[in-house]
């Protein structure tokens, strides 16, 4: 049996966090150092109309307001570049003006302060085309779901098979099998 699992292991760095000892990077400020703010959808599935930063961009304190029109090579990805870094209009990429979760990030607000960066993050006024949302993984497979992104003839990125080892030779020989 390992000695590590179930065993207390101290944590050499305790001592430091709950004396206050230890920074965080909420704790480290520089001088002129800017704030930023993110801007998030809150949609699981729409499309940006119209995005306006204009009150955003003139509040005393704002150094700048960035959308996916001020960000170029906007997209990214694990397997493929179809993610935008920042959603909305302004990208070439076909329905990189989609949001496609909660937690796509919008626009990008630089201030002096937090408190700033806060506010003016709450300027941005955003008018939305709610799209049909896919909340069953299943569904999203089935041939007359409706489409994440428009250039793909279904929602299926990549069909993989992963067959590697001697799977039933070694089920057989297990001792228990949970």
């Amino acid at each position: 049996m390992s000695r590590i699992i179930g065993a207390d292991i101290p944590r050499i760095d305790a001592l430091d966090k709950v004396t206050g000892k230890t920074l965080f990077p909420a704790d480290i400020m520089a001088d002129d150092m800017l704030h930023m703010k993110i801007l998030f959808s809150g949609k699981p599935h729409a499309q940006i109309v119209e995005i306006d930063t204009s009150k955003a961009r003139s509040y005393p304190g704002v150094v700048a307001v960035l959308t996916a029109k001020d960000v170029p090579l906007n997209e990214y990805g694990l397997i493929n570049n179809d993610q935008p870094v920042l959603v909305g209009p302004g990208s070439n990429k076909l329905g990189a003006d989609v949001a496609r979760f909660i937690g796509d990030q919008v626009a990008v607000v630089v201030a002096e302060t937090e408190k700033i960066a806060s506010k003016a993050r709450d300027l941005i006024s955003i008018k939305w085309q709610d799209l049909p949302v896919l909340t069953d993984p299943y569904k999203a497979m089935q041939p007359d779901a409706p489409l994440l992104f428009e250039d793909r003839e279904s929602n299926i990125i990549k069909h993989n098979k992963i067959r590697k080892g001697d799977f039933t030779g070694v089920w057989n020989t297990c001792d228990v099998i949970v």
